[in-house]
């Protein structure tokens, strides 16, 4: 069977599904820093669950195939994606409240859940309101930010094996560290995850959600495209400190850019490709190394055209 027939069979089932089917679609549409190729085939599903389903279906073909959320943290090749990306339809999912306690579909934005815990008196996900993303993704990578994390707050994730199986795994099978969980190596695909939080002062949480909102506005290049931290945090230090130190504030290769306003993110000017990132994130490296000493690694997933063997 060719790679053309075996598309084909995987958009039938997806159009049977009530899936969207985006063909040579863009990828800079689909991520936060704006940069990206075509992709051969992009469904977007109405639920996690459909999107799940359909992922293993394309694994069984041996497709090229990834799950994406809000691409807040990819870094898509130039010459784009040879397979099937498959994410959820925007506004898909829903979130709920029970006690102390929220359920939010995978598909949704931490945003969202982080106003449904204002919206209950629920205390816990503050640090959360403004980090770009879905549920799945800040789960992925156990997101954090302003001293929260994900683990911090996670009571149970529910997610599908290859087998078919559902599963729902406790705190401590998550393997939560920083920026990593156990997902990065297993092929299960994150459904939906719950939140234990704690009852609060509704005035005071949406206080500090402001206050949080307002500290990114200052201190970080909102107004242009960007992944969010571009490195993780080196022990001891900050990444955006040992940047700035090594005299790379501003540095420009294409549209790609060092902000000048914070060190670690990496925005895009206009017009920067994936060429340009990657070779401002390895001169980043290579002169903080020499400087000072430190070996940055990338927050950022850096996704290749195909799949490697």
């Amino acid at each position: 069977m060719t790679y053309r027939e075996k598309l084909n069979i995987i958009s039938d089932r997806a159009d049977e599904l009530g899936c969207k089917i985006l063909k040579n679609e863009p990828l800079s549409r689909h991520t936060s820093v704006k940069v990206g190729g075509e992709c051969d085939m992009m469904i977007l599903a109405p639920d996690s669950g459909t999107a799940a389903g359909l992922y293993f279906q394309c694994k069984a073909y041996s497709l090229y195939t990834m799950m994406l959320g809000n691409g807040s943290n990819c870094l898509f090749s130039d010459e784009g994606f040879r397979g099937v990306i498959i994410a959820s339809e925007p506004r898909s999912g829903s979130v709920s409240a029970n006690g102390d306690t929220l359920s939010a579909s995978a598909g949704i934005q931490l945003s969202a859940v982080c106003k449904a815990a204002l919206e209950n008196g629920l205390t816990g996900l503050e640090f959360a309101y403004g980090i770009p993303g879905t549920v799945g993704g800040a789960v992925y990578m156990n997101a954090g930010a302003y001293g929260g994390e994900i683990k911090n707050v996670v009571s149970s994730v529910t997610a599908i094996t290859p087998a078919g199986n559902v599963v729902t795994f406790s705190p401590d099978e998550l393997e939560l560290g920083y920026r990593t969980s156990r997902f990065e190596h297993t092929s299960e695909v994150i459904i939906s995850a719950q939140f234990r939080l704690s009852k609060g002062d509704p005035k005071a949480i949406g206080e500090k959600m402001e206050e949080l909102i307002e500290r990114r506005r200052l201190r970080q290049p909102l107004e242009y495209p960007s992944f969010g931290s571009a490195f993780k945090r080196p022990e001891g230090t900050y990444a955006g400190l040992v940047i700035e130190q090594s005299g790379l504030k501003g540095m420009k290769i294409g549209g790609a850019e060092i902000s000048s306003k914070h060190a670690n993110f990496i925005v895009n000017k206009g017009g920067a490709t994936a060429v340009d990132i990657m070779e401002l994130i390895t001169l980043t490296q290579k002169t903080v190394l020499e400087k000072t000493g430190y070996a940055l690694e990338p927050e950022v997933r850096l996704i290749p055209a195909e799949q490697k063997a």
